[in-house]
């Protein structure tokens, strides 16, 4: 895992100068949100507001869910769209204009560390009453050069509430973010050969191995003594003793 989370650490510095700005353009013809109570809600609108530099607090009495549809394992390919659904509930005695819906990409282990700023989604005519609730879509994309692998996801709503301001996380969480039109990743490619270059090695240390065990337990060969046939070397180490006299006797009895 430390591994992993190095690799992509430093395929996103090289790549770093090549991130882009996702653009997330909206059709002119988007669905109608609707509340429980009926009325339209928020068309998508192609004007397009950095909402980045606000740090706005969220207002009380408002809560915030977030589904991913038809992508539960929560799988982004890299750039191409993905969809999902913020829902917002109204418990307050005023009503919310929802003004636009962003969301960042960071490092999971350091979200000081921001890899990409997503696009906002602006709406026009979106607002949700008193004792009421919506539910808006956000279409993205991540950038088509990001490294496949988890990358955290922070989504935040920002609407109005009596002319103030307000923003609330909807989403920060984890994402798996992987690369399109491709079974086989730069990551997946090399992990595969590094894994056959240790399993060459691997075979090769084996096969040392069974050589040295099979030359240890080779028996030496015997010695025959009294044909004649002893070694020059070893007749000169046992010349004068009592075995070479007894090795002399019989070779003349046979003779």
């Amino acid at each position: 895992m430390k591994f992993r989370v190095f690799l992509i650490l430093a395929l996103l510095l090289f790549c770093s100068s090549y991130l882009q700005v996702a653009r997330c353009e909206s059709e002119p013809d988007a669905d109608v949100v609707e509340t429980d109570e009926g009325g339209d809600l928020g068309i998508v609108g192609e004007d397009v507001q950095d909402f980045g530099g606000g740090s706005f607090s969220p207002a009380p009495g408002v809560e915030t869910i977030c589904v991913f549809p038809k992508n539960p394992s929560k799988l982004v390919l890299a750039g191409e769209e993905g969809e999902l659904l913020v829902g917002i509930k109204n418990e307050g005695e005023s009503s919310i204009n929802v003004i636009a819906i962003q969301a960042t990409v960071h490092l999971p282990f350091d979200h000081q560390y921001l890899v990409q700023n997503l696009s906002a989604q602006a709406f026009n005519n979106a607002s949700v009453p008193p004792s009421a609730q919506a539910t808006f879509p956000y279409i993205f994309a991540v950038s088509k050069f990001l490294q496949p692998g988890a990358f955290d996801l922070v989504g935040t709503i920002v609407y109005e509430i009596d002319q103030n301001p307000y923003q609330s996380t909807f989403y920060n969480g984890t994402i798996e973010v992987a690369e399109a039109g491709g079974l086989l990743s730069v990551e997946s490619v090399f992990l595969f050969c590094l894994g056959i270059a240790l399993l060459g090695l691997l075979g090769v240390w084996i096969r040392g191995q069974i050589k040295n065990f099979s030359k240890k337990t080779k028996r030496a060969p015997k010695v025959e003594v009294g044909t004649g046939t002893t070694d020059a070397s070893m007749d000169e180490w046992l010349q004068g003793t009592a075995y070479s006299r007894s090795v002399s006797s019989k070779s003349k009895k046979k003779k």
